[in-house]
């Protein structure tokens, strides 16, 4: 008697709803993700078991390194360029166009008012060289405000609802993270957030 042959068919899956579930998945998290910004110095924050969230918006972060050197971001780059352009025209300072624009391309700003120009000039990989060296000074203008009091006190007048959070080496030390505490409350800037890293059991 002979063999059976059995008709071999051919097995088929349709990957089309994988697929779009894939699609779905990758669009979701573009969408949701924030991406860091780079930091003209590196910062290692000290550890706390606080697990208080900083806002993702609305947000006037503060970075001082172990040197004391201050800068800042913000996450509006709208809002930012309002900003710049209430402190310099106190300063009697006009941005051209360019200069504007590489000032919101920059992650943060910390160049002093007597060299912005000068700086906002300069090709963008000598800007973030030339950064590290600089710094928001905290020192008063003829007793009246410091520069860094000026750009708080702008960015707090274009965004009332803005959190000032404060990011801080966890070798700088106490007395300037004190001094910078200090010059907030000076302009009734009372509350904000104070970054750390989480501290674990282990550590």
């Amino acid at each position: 008697m002979g063999k059976v042959k059995l008709k071999k068919q051919d097995i088929w899956i349709d990957m089309t709803p994988m697929s779009d579930v894939m699609v779905l998945l990758l669009c979701f998290f573009m969408l949701t993700s924030t991406f860091t910004k780079p930091e003209p110095v590196k910062v290692v924050e000290p550890q706390s078991v606080a697990e208080i969230k900083v806002p993702e918006k609305d947000v006037l972060n503060i970075l001082v390194d172990k040197e004391g050197k201050v800068f800042m971001n913000m996450d509006n780059q709208f809002q930012l360029a309002d900003v710049a352009a209430d402190v310099t025209d106190q300063f009697g300072i006009t941005l051209t166009k360019t200069q504007m624009a590489n000032f919101k391309s920059d992650p943060m700003f910390g160049a002093p008012m007597n060299v912005l120009e000068k700086f906002l000039n300069m090709e963008e990989s000598t800007r973030r060289e030339q950064l590290k060296e600089l710094g928001i000074p905290l020192d008063s203008i003829d007793g009246g405000k410091s520069e860094f009091q000026m750009w708080v006190k702008s960015a707090r007048g274009v965004n009332s609802d803005i959190k000032v959070a404060i990011k801080a080496d966890r070798e700088t030390p106490y007395k300037i993270i004190k001094r910078v505490m200090s010059e907030l409350q000076d302009i009734d800037e009372n509350r904000y957030y104070l970054i750390t890293s989480l501290k674990t059991q282990e550590d």
